[in-house]
């Protein structure tokens, strides 16, 4: 594992987490972190990851502290109401976004202007936990294809398997003992070169950005796992699952969980 120094500032938030976070990691997972130099040292880039589990951001901080750069990821908004997490976030340069509705065009600005300051963007281009019964990754969202197209930036598509078995999806109390083994692997950056740029590519060449990087993913994923992936991705609309939420909870007529 090539481990490289970090050259940004952390700040206070990184400073507060880093020795809370990384010692957790340490204890709680044995870690293989493959191909991880792939992961650009400076600059601008959008770094995706499949989505298995809520302990997911954790580990993929861990991994790209680990190849030194620090994480920018888009955050569902209801994290941000809380006074003091609020402000942590946003003092470590976390973006909030409203999932599912018009306000997310201001995460997506936002995003865009860390990329192009030189930040590192985490998606999870599948929008949340994977809805796949067996963990593959789902269809994909074209956050991170916009990102990529309107600023020029690499993609780097980033595996991974072994947090579920930390933090099973939809649950809370994580399962410690044994020590279980997280790999990650990051892949060549997504070739996007052939395609219309800027801020208002078609929804063709969105639509084959995002295909792009999802194959790229699952080729990963298959690679951890020694598996195929089914031949058609899981589609949580076509499959009448909540897009957003814990999917298992059952819900009453009026749309509320029981």
């Amino acid at each position: 594992m090539t481990v490289r120094k970090l050259q940004q500032e952390r700040g206070w938030a990184f400073n507060l987490a880093v020795p809370i976070v990384k010692p957790t990691l340490l204890a709680a997972t044995s870690r293989t972190w493959i191909d991880g130099e792939k992961v650009p040292a400076t600059g601008g880039c959008v770094v995706v990851f499949n989505h298995i589990s809520h302990i997911d951001p954790l580990l993929a901080a861990h991994f790209l502290y680990d190849h030194g750069r620090l994480p920018r990821y888009l955050a569902k908004s209801g994290l941000f109401r809380n006074r003091f997490l609020g402000r942590f976030l946003r003092d470590a340069g976390q973006i909030p976004v409203e999932r599912l509705s018009r306000n997310a065009v201001g995460a997506f600005d936002a995003a865009v202007q860390a990329v192009r300051r030189g930040e590192c963007v985490v998606v999870y281009p599948e929008g949340t936990l994977t809805r796949d019964p067996d963990l593959w990754p789902m269809v994909g969202k074209s956050g991170a294809a916009r990102i990529a197209l309107a600023t020029g930036a690499p993609v780097i598509p980033v595996g991974q398997w072994g947090a579920h078995e930390v933090l099973p999806p939809y649950t809370t109390r994580p399962l410690l003992v044994p020590r279980k083994r997280v790999v990650m692997k990051a892949g060549d950056p997504v070739d996007l070169s052939d395609l219309e740029a800027g801020e208002r590519p078609s929804t063709a060449v969105i639509n084959e950005a995002t295909a792009r990087i999802m194959a790229a993913l699952v080729a990963l994923v298959e690679d951890l796992r020694g598996e195929q992936a089914p031949a058609e991705r899981f589609d949580p609309r076509r499959a009448g699952v909540e897009q957003i939420g814990n999917p298992r909870k059952q819900r009453t007529d009026d749309g509320k969980g029981t």
